[in-house]
């Protein structure tokens, strides 16, 4: 049996294989994710080169097909329309199969021609980088080639690694199961320790918060790897970052509340709505307590604690029925509520001028500072303190 040219102990194969498989996911993160779907930097010809010449033999994805599906997947994120979330087709659908929702979902041509705009289509893409059988098999040959017999074993996990860690555990389970640092419109977590196996992509709620930032994590214990490699590229020239997760920054508190604190509350509305969540989880707490004590089981405590922090809109009808039953029995429950619903409104897509949202931020102010609520009055503090 031929032993290939290079012979190495069993550690050796396992070592090598990892890393041929890290470079197919910093490929995917780098290229295809933050720099084809997301526009979040831009890359030198050499990198770009050779992340889609390396995708091609070790993944067979074309570059227009995975940018059109995740792009689409975020315009329509945990509806019927998202091509993979776990929300709408069951958490063992998209992590064991979620190989063959991708390649589904890739011969919709709608899809492709509504989302897979602006990515290559030079003579390589045409003529080489379409014909995907043709470049997995010359990574199999390859294998063959150097390692012998085992290198058939090498080549078998190179083709399960992205379709497992990527179709299946990020697009499964990181919109399923884990922490959120901020309070996005969908249901994605981020999760841990993977970050070295999927490049940072573990990252995912901080990801689809701020979809277009080059920077995946956001809190000081997160490590985002393929961030790393996007410094070194750009610290050799090969990369230049575009956008990351804005910072929030503050200053003196204002007396008066104008068009610019406005714009400044815009600017930073995840960090806004994550800490109005934080900040009144006591309060919360008490009063749903309260109506426990008072009504029993007639309401489910731990689902309303989890409904009440979500956007009404993506809710069942019958939970969102369950949040109005528990609110018209708390009257201080509800007056949260409804200033959280008023708050995301100052953000929200509408036809209101920025005259019109600026007299609804200062009455939202007002009615915040006299409440009562000692979380309101601070977070209306914080509000005011907000910087460009």
């Amino acid at each position: 049996m031929f032993d290939g040219l290079v012979d190495l102990p069993w550690w050796g194969y396992v070592l090598v294989t990892l890393g041929l498989t890290h470079i197919t996911i910093a490929s995917v993160t780098i290229f295809l994710h933050r720099h084809q779907a997301h526009r979040a930097l831009d890359l030198h010809a050499i990198p770009s080169h050779f992340f889609r010449f390396w995708l091609w033999m070790t993944t067979g994805m074309v570059t227009k097909e995975w940018a059109a599906i995740h792009r689409k997947h975020h315009a329509k994120c945990e509806t019927e329309e998202d091509p993979h979330s776990p929300q709408t087709r069951g958490l063992r659908k998209v992590l064991w199969q979620g190989a063959e929702l991708y390649r589904a979902e890739a011969k919709n041509e709608e899809t492709l021609r509504k989302f897979g705009h602006g990515t290559p289509d030079d003579w390589l893409e045409r003529n080489v980088y379409r014909h995907s059988v043709i470049g997995v098999s010359l990574m199999l040959i390859v294998d063959f080639i150097l390692f012998g017999a085992i290198g058939i074993t090498m080549w078998a996990v190179q083709m399960v690694w992205i379709p497992f860690w990527a179709a299946g555990v990020i697009n499964g389970l990181g919109h399923f199961w884990g922490y959120r640092n901020f309070d996005c419109a969908d249901a994605s977590t981020n999760l841990v320790p993977w970050g070295i196996l999927v490049g940072g992509e573990e990252l995912h709620n901080n990801h689809h918060t701020f979809a277009t930032s080059a920077k995946l994590s956001a809190k000081w214990y997160e490590f985002d790897i393929g961030w790393m490699y996007i410094r070194l590229l750009e610290m050799a020239g090969l990369a230049t970052v575009k956008k990351t997760i804005p910072v929030p920054r503050f200053g003196e508190a204002r007396a008066t509340i104008d068009l610019e604190m406005l714009q400044n509350i815009i600017t930073h509305r995840y960090d806004v709505m994550t800490r109005y969540l934080r900040s009144l989880k006591d309060v919360y707490g008490e009063e749903l307590s309260r109506l426990k004590a008072a009504h029993g089981d007639r309401f489910d405590i731990k689902k309303l604690r989890a409904w009440l922090q979500d956007d009404s809109e993506s809710l069942s009808a019958s939970a969102r029925q369950q949040v109005a039953d528990a609110l018209a029995h708390s009257p201080r429950l509800a007056m949260l509520y409804q200033m959280r619903e008023e708050l995301a409104a100052l953000w929200a897509r509408s036809t209101a001028s920025r005259e019109q949202l600026l007299k609804q931020l200062q009455d939202w102010c007002h009615r915040a500072e006299q409440s009562g609520v000692k979380q309101l009055h601070e977070l209306s503090m914080r509000l005011r303190s907000y910087a460009a």
